[in-house]
């Protein structure tokens, strides 16, 4: 990897891609400077005046899944180093960075992880044509002879494969079909959560950025959707530089690249996640720059904003008004004859597999609450409550739970639209969509838990108990019911909206654009800040459309299409004093609902020995899911172990076998009970369980603001750092390698 790199990016050449990137910097950070007034603005008038949505009728969680750890288990891992699988230990902590231990034995000794893997704007690819296919069309003019040897072989039939069109690829495989699902099901999870790296609190600095890339992209005639709009500002910012650098460096470096195809392929891989990490760590440098000169120009802008609202607001909407006696009548045209017809069309596409989403969230949660009611009736009343309901209280999270309800969005399809207005993939829907679910499903348990915590406080019988859960339930469900019709209506107008604007805005661009620049006198230099010409142009348009949008939507409702709402049935204070009880500390309800002792048959005070073992017992980490493994495939592989190409069937049975033999050495796990309510089984499986009472130390040494942790599992951090992993004096150094946030792969 050394000379191949060392031959085709020497200094000169890394000089170049410097200076490309940099001036592609400094043109979108203007953008973006232009617009980080404008959203400031915004904001504070949506604060002022107090427009928004209707109050939901289910509650939200405020801290969710904090000290939980989405899953952990074994997967093998092939080494571009050796060419040789290798047995990993990973595990996702609550922000879904897919961290990977040499083994098992090196994450309890707190050793630094061999990798960290931040999935935003990955691919989970299920089968090794899907790979070669798009490996093909990364660098065209490569194509391998027909018997050749491919790029990667798998030695099973379920590979697992983490495909970025700029950083480097993740190979994994398991050994039966039913593990590759569960696995997928846990990557997707990790891609759609990583993809989403804004925070939607973030009520300027993301607007501003997510408004700057689309302008930048238009001044070069780029409309549509971008299917790379994905991760935190580092990740997305470099993703659009690469976008840029990628076919010039293709062009200049492909015609010399040597070897066979598939070599030729190897080698174009490394380069680009090396140029790929060039940028991000220079993009890192300069959005970070721009970002806190900002945020220090920020009161003195919020001072003017304040002072000269009113004044504000009448200059823009003069403003507006001019710009619309001007295009009104061509933008008018354009919808009627180009948009119009076609707004049905694409609702219908939308709300068929969203709601089928929305009511699969219903079912699987009402299923759930039953299950566990009728577990109350057969099992113990509330001496076992504790147990379903730490377990249900992670419903939202458990990825193989909540598989069912995203892929009713998989069939979305819109065939013979998509080309018509520029939509490059449906995947940015599908997951927003996919998203919303998420988020619905985790109000609808909060609500329950709420509700249910607060009846328990009357002292009720197993009877009782069982009466109340069911009819809290059908409380809820009727919350939910609101709830989803009006976050289903809200995506539908988004996502229309993300569809026909920029189709719009490319229409109109030949005869509208070049006239913008004669509205700018019309605004006064102390407003130019916060009134852009652009933005109130693309209001303007974005008006034209909307009562279309509207109205469809509203049809749609008033003919109980997919079980929405009217827009006049509101449901106001049907609970005032709900909101009031989610004020309260979160609910824990093995602390607080859990056996006082530690299971042990002697009475009195425990000694402080006991006591301790209880602390650590209630430090310790909590799992969504415990071990992704398929009930029928044996036991978990051995850490560490190597996994041999396989020839044959045969040979997959040798190495279930031979793994079997290995494990039957390993001491049994501690006999305690899993915290998300699985028996310890008594095999020996030692990925079982996880204690909080040796955390590992963070290889990234950072937490977002406000999040502090009582254990420390490594946490990717939401940008690249390219720090040293290991603790200096805490252990040996390792040489190893780490990546980060974005894949970045760093020496240590």
């Amino acid at each position: 990897m050394g000379d191949v790199l060392s031959t085709h990016l020497d200094d000169a050449r890394r000089q170049h891609i410097a200076e490309k990137t940099e001036k592609i910097l400094r043109e979108f950070l203007r953008f973006y400077e232009d617009q980080y007034g404008v959203s400031l603005f915004n904001s504070m008038r949506h604060e002022i005046e107090g427009t928004g949505p209707p109050q939901s009728q289910l509650l939200w969680r405020k801290m969710p899944l904090e000290e939980r750890i989405i899953f952990s288990g074994n997967l093998f891992q092939y080494q571009e180093d050796n060419k040789k699988w290798r047995n990993r230990f990973s595990l996702v902590p609550h922000n879904y960075g897919l961290v990977l231990y040499e083994n098992h034995v090196a994450y309890e000794r707190q050793m630094p992880p061999r990798a960290i893997i931040n999935s935003a704007g990955y691919k989970v690819l299920t089968s090794v044509d899907q790979y070669l296919e798009l490996v093909g069309n990364s660098l065209p003019g490569i194509t391998s002879k027909s018997g050749s040897t491919p790029i990667l072989k798998c030695p099973t039939q379920f590979p697992l494969i983490l495909w970025h069109p700029y950083a480097r690829h993740y190979y994994f495989c398991m050994m039966t079909e039913a593990e590759q699902d569960k696995w997928q099901a846990v990557l997707q999870d990790c891609v759609r959560h990583c993809n989403n790296g804004i925070p939607e609190n973030s009520k300027v600095e993301g607007p501003a950025f997510t408004d700057a890339i689309r302008m930048y992209r238009q001044s070069k005639e780029q409309y549509g959707t971008w299917e790379m709009l994905c991760g935190n500002e580092v990740q997305i910012l470099s993703n659009l530089v690469m976008e840029e650098l990628g076919p010039a460096l293709k062009a200049e470096l492909g015609p010399r690249l040597k070897g066979k195809p598939q070599e030729r392929q190897r080698q174009w891989i490394q380069i680009s996640d090396a140029v790929y990490r060039l940028v991000f760590e220079q993009a890192k440098v300069h959005f970070e720059e721009v970002l806190s000169k900002l945020q220090l120009s920020r009161p003195a802008m919020e001072a003017v904003i304040r002072t000269d609202m009113d004044q504000i607001i009448t200059s823009k909407e003069h403003l507006a008004s001019k710009i619309r006696a001007f295009i009104l009548p061509k933008a008018e045209v354009c919808v009627r004859n180009h948009v119009q017809p076609y707004i049905p069309s694409i609702l219908e596409a939308l709300m068929v597999p969203t709601s089928q989403g929305f009511t699969e969230v219903r079912d699987v949660f009402f299923k759930e609450v039953t299950d566990m009611n009728l577990n109350v009736i057969n099992e113990g009343g509330i001496n076992k409550l504790n147990e379903y309901m730490e377990k249900l209280s992670q419903l939202a999270y458990h990825p193989l739970k909540m598989q069912s309800c995203y892929e009713k969005m998989e069939p979305l399809r819109l065939d013979g639209l998509q080309q018509r207005f520029d939509v490059s993939s449906t995947s940015v829907f599908k997951q927003r969509a996919q998203i919303h679910m998420r988020e619905q499903m985790d109000n609808a348990v909060y609500t329950f838990e709420t509700l249910l915590h607060q009846e328990l406080g009357k002292g009720p019988t197993k009877e009782e108990l069982c009466k109340s859960i069911q009819r809290i339930l059908e409380r809820v469900l009727k919350k939910y019911d609101y709830d989803s019709s009006s976050v289903r209506k809200r995506f539908f107008r988004e996502a229309l909206l993300q569809i026909t604007i920029p189709f719009l805005l490319k229409k109109l661009a030949p005869t509208c654009k070049s006239e913008l620049p004669r509205f700018q006198e019309l605004i006064f230099e102390d407003f130019a800040r916060f009134i852009l010409v652009e933005n109130t142009y693309e209001e303007v348009v974005l008006q034209t459309v909307m009562k279309d949008i509207l109205q469809a939507v509203k049809e749609a409702a008033v003919q109980r299409k997919h079980n929405l709402y009217r827009d006049s049935i509101v449901l106001h204070n049907s609970d005032p004093n709900l909101h009031l009880l989610a004020e309260g500390a979160p609910i824990d309800w093995g602390e607080q609902y859990g056996d006082s002792g530690d299971g042990s048959d002697s009475g009195g005070s425990p000694s402080p020995s006991e006591a301790a073992t209880l602390t650590e017992k209630r430090k310790r980490v909590k799992q969504v899911v415990s071990v992704i493994q398929d009930e029928e495939s044996g036991l978990p592989f051995e850490a560490g172990s190597e996994l041999p190409s396989p020839a044959s069937p045969d040979s997959v049975t040798e190495l279930r076998g031979l793994l079997a033999q290995d494990l039957q050495a390993e001491s049994p796990p501690p006999a305690s009970p899993l915290l998300n309510g699985a028996p310890v089984q008594e095999s020996p499986q030692p990925i079982a369980v996880l204690e909080a009472s040796s955390p590992p130390a963070s290889p990234l040494g950072h937490l977002p603001p406000g999040k502090a942790m009582d254990i420390d599992i490594p946490k990717p951090s939401d940008q690249e750092t390219g720090e040293q992993v290991s603790s200096p004096g805490s252990r040996p150094p390792i040489h190893t390698t780490t990546e980060d946030s974005a894949g970045v792969q760093t020496e240590f």
